[in-house]
């Protein structure tokens, strides 16, 4: 390991509960840490309970998708990822970049490069409620991208509360935008769809936060997290964690990267009998050799869904917090 690289050991554990039994289960997954110029995936393994072989394949935007069903009757899942995480420091980014970077991101958009990363998606998209957002934001070209980004980092912290349970996984941002709370998931989704409306190429991350005890994080030990990146010229990809008012560094696991959370959901699947499911997440970040204490450890978080009264497939997804 080279000097300032900095290892994590990651357990990432999802438990579907059924409040009866289910003939079989078909689950997608993206669980494992990316492998990039800054971050290494040094080791990783899958382990869903009741056993099932496992398949992998790579989708469009780079990210690792395991995939397996279990045919038999059961009444409970345990999917749990294990991973070592290598991560290079983060390079010091400068207080702002020049104005003719506009010039290069109308050029961008002109030639239809990243085309992906500019068009609202479906769930960051223009509704009359963000567009009053941007307004009492001043949200427009009035700086060069890398100080309105900052900025725009730093006002979504401000003017939103972080609640758990106050939206879906599956919300619109306007819920979120109504009641000015939300969860990492929700904020970056409302970033993500201002930075398009300028013409900022941006796409969402789903992965990790490591905890610090030096941090104020508002994010929660114990889950999964989520965050933004912008495409800045002649910078590249810069993450944004409005959340917790943080540039993504050293302490920011990435996962998975797509237009929105409908392209990275840790699981996705669908089950199939008349029950019920109760969801139970719980992540755990260490540093090698490293013990984790018990009281740092969040207990299960859990969603419910209702019983559905048919023999159907019922979707199963988790939403970061």
């Amino acid at each position: 390991m080279m000097h300032g690289e900095i290892q994590y050991v990651v357990r990432h554990t999802n438990k579907f509960t059924y409040t009866a039994p289910i003939s079989e289960s078909m689950m997608e997954v993206r669980m494992q840490p990316r492998s990039d110029v800054r971050q290494r995936c040094l080791r990783f393994e899958l382990t869903p309970q009741p056993r099932a072989k496992v398949f992998a394949y790579q989708d469009p935007y780079g990210n690792v998708v395991h995939h397996f069903d279990i045919p038999g009757r059961h009444a409970r899942l345990t999917i749990t990822a294990d991973a070592v995480v290598q991560l290079a420091p983060a390079a010091e980014l400068p207080e702002s970049v020049p104005t003719a970077t506009w010039d290069e991101l109308d050029a961008i958009a002109a030639s239809g490069e990243r085309w992906e990363d500019l068009r609202f998606s479906h769930f960051a998209r223009e509704t009359p409620l963000l567009a009053e957002l941007a307004d009492e934001f001043h949200w427009r070209r009035d700086a060069d991208a890398l100080t309105l980004l900052r900025r725009l980092n730093y006002a979504l912290f401000h003017q939103f509360t972080y609640a758990p349970r106050t939206t879906h996984v599956d919300s619109p941002i306007d819920d979120a935008l109504k009641v000015r709370a939300g969860v990492c998931q929700d904020l970056a989704h409302i970033m993500i769809a201002l930075a398009r409306r300028i013409g900022i190429p941006c796409r969402y991350v789903s992965g990790y936060l490591s905890p610090s005890p030096d941090a104020h994080d508002r994010s929660v030990e114990g889950a999964t997290h989520a965050w933004a990146e912008a495409y800045v010229p002649t910078l590249g990809w810069v993450g944004f964690d409005p959340t917790n008012d943080l540039l993504a560094g050293d302490r920011h696991i990435r996962v998975a990267v797509g237009r929105d959370y409908a392209d990275v959901p840790p699981t996705r699947g669908v089950f199939r009998g008349e029950a019920g499911s109760e969801l139970g997440v719980l992540v755990t970040i260490s540093l090698p050799n490293t013990p984790i204490k018990s009281d740092k450890v969040m207990p299960m978080q859990t969603w419910i869904t209702p019983e559905t009264g048919e023999g159907i497939d019922r979707a199963e997804e988790q939403q970061q917090q």
